[in-house]
């Protein structure tokens, strides 16, 4: 988010350190359900046998395939069982890996050959590599694949989780809106971005607005921004100790991209810091650190736990209706600026992932080709005083600087006669949609096309941004707080639902706030430019 970060800026020495860890979290440890030991490292954990205490969950699920991932409180085999009833009558049975201090005791188990547009039940075991007859209690989970044929998809979208110092509250229940999404039964839930906040320590109350206070679960690695590989694990691991995430992600298989937070705010390849609170100043090093941290604790395709090189950006299809292009927007892109260049082939994406995208839409057979973008496209987005931080820079005038490489894309787009590309973002801290049309646009060779915006999930909100003209935005929908660092118990949390019929092929998005009210409602028709 290109937001001064409030809390995570000027927090300093005033977070909870080591006798604090998890103080404020007692009164509500039985209804969170915190898992034991959740800051402490499992070569602490006492003798026994071996326990699953994070949850598991289902990732990158395909018509075929699914990664099940899993963390052990000690070394450990993992094992999974796959049925299609919860008796597990003739269940599979998939060896999955040793996970140790390797992977921070987390692994990811592939599953292939499932049968397609089926519900999945599974149930994760782990055992004593030196002695298999001692097994912890199985966890269980489920998902359903991707449908073979014409089925109607629902899926869910959003990000931003505990931001700007807003983290788990037991006084309310911690992460609610997850049970809230849960219940909307999703095939899967797309999640784009700032899925942890590396660089918002979280401190053990934090003063409300209204005189109030809000209080905090804390532990050891949160106590300050995150700099070691240890940290940045401990900040994944933060986020599953709250029981409403553990449920909702073993019941909904998840797709997930990365933005800034997961290393600090608004940071870029190459960038040197000039921050206190960091004695790691190449942010690189803390990128390479977070990254395999990110590998480890969510399960993707591209992304095996020990390879710090890997790709964030993939396809994952889903059905005959459905293909989402998952972005990554950080890794390759250059370096914050003015963004007004007249020449500028590295961009956001990078060459490479710019040519792949073009490849993989040129390719896609679905009728929908979701676009999930962790940054927001014709929204200016300020990084200080005369930088940028996303496409757009205030120039409503012909395609400058990383706006060149949206452009070009745009452009084989309708040359290539490319139809149903709809862009899902969040980053921004509040929700609204977009449409881009030629008509109203500078540059105008292009075909009209929808961008909904959502979130946070559990984070401030933030006031909304200017739209930039370049590519004729409107904006007919938009609802954002009017003051920054919104508290989320003054509302203003926020996530979307898609809905594709099976029989007509419609998508109708929904904008949602946290408490049930669906904001604004759009229906597209398939096979469609314009609308």
């Amino acid at each position: 988010m290109a937001h001064e970060d409030p809390i995570s800026r000027t927090t300093g020495g005033t977070a909870p350190g080591r006798r604090a860890m998890l103080r404020g979290s007692l009164a509500a440890s039985a209804a969170l359900s915190l898992p034991a030991l959740a800051g402490a490292a499992p070569s602490q954990a006492l003798s026994g046998r071996p326990e699953a205490k994070w949850g598991v969950q289902a990732g990158d699920v395909t018509a075929s395939s699914g990664l099940i991932w899993v963390r052990a409180d000690r070394r450990a085999r993992m094992q999974v069982e796959t049925s299609a009833t919860e008796s597990f009558r003739r269940a599979r049975t998939w060896r999955g890996p040793v996970v140790g201090p390797d992977t921070d005791f987390t692994g990811v188990t592939p599953l292939r050959g499932l049968p397609a547009g089926e519900q999945v039940f599974y149930r994760v075991t782990l055992a004593d590599p030196d002695d298999p007859r001692r097994t912890g209690k199985p966890l269980h989970g489920s998902f359903r694949t991707a449908p073979g044929r014409r089925q109607s998809v629902r899926f869910l979208w959003s990000g931003d989780l505990a931001g700007q110092g807003w983290g788990i509250n037991p006084d309310r229940g911690g992460y609610t809106i997850f049970e809230e999404m849960r219940r909307l039964d999703p095939d899967f839930f797309l999640n784009s971005g700032d899925t942890i906040y590396a660089d918002s320590p979280i401190a053990e109350k934090v003063a409300l607005p209204d005189g109030g206070v809000w209080r905090n679960v804390t532990t050891e690695e949160k106590a300050k921004v995150a700099e070691t590989l240890a940290e940045f694990r401990g900040n994944f691991r933060y986020n599953l100790l709250d029981s409403n995430l553990r449920r909702f992600q073993a019941q909904v298989p998840s797709v997930v991209q990365w933005d800034d937070h997961e290393v600090l705010n608004n940071w870029y390849p190459g960038e040197i810091l000039d921050d206190d609170r960091y004695k790691v100043k190449d942010v690189d090093t803390l990128a390479a650190r977070s990254l395999r941290a990110f590998s480890e604790y969510h399960p993707l395709t591209t992304l095996p736990a020990k390879d710090e090189q890997g790709r964030v950006y993939r396809v994952v299809h889903h059905g005959p209706l459905l293909d989402v292009f998952v972005l990554d927007m950080r890794t390759y892109r250059n370096a914050n600026s003015p963004g007004r260049q007249e020449h500028d082939p590295q961009g956001i994406l990078g060459e490479t992932q710019l040519k792949w995208l073009k490849k993989a839409l040129s390719r896609s057979r679905a009728v929908w080709k979701v676009i999930a973008a962790d940054m927001p496209l014709g929204l200016a987005v300020p990084d200080g005083k005369t930088d940028f931080e996303g496409v757009a820079q205030s120039d409503p005038g012909a395609p400058l600087g990383r706006e060149l490489q949206l452009a070009e894309l745009l452009r084989h787009i309708k040359r290539e006669r490319i139809t149903g590309t709809v862009w899902f973002t969040t980053d921004v801290h509040y929700t609204s949609a977009q449409h881009y049309d030629p008509s109203r646009a500078a540059f105008k060779d292009f075909e009209p096309f929808w961008e909904f915006v959502s979130g946070p999930l559990n984070a401030g909100g933030f006031p909304a941004l200017k739209l930039d003209g370049t590519f004729g935005p409107s904006q007919p929908f938009v609802k954002a707080p009017e003051k920054a660092n919104t508290p989320p118990s003054e509302g203003g949390q926020y996530f979307g639902q898609v809905d594709i019929d099976g029989g007509s092929g419609e998508l109708t998005v929904r904008l949602r706030e946290q408490g049930g009210e669906v904001l604004y409602t759009k229906v597209l028709q398939p096979g469609r430019t314009g609308q």
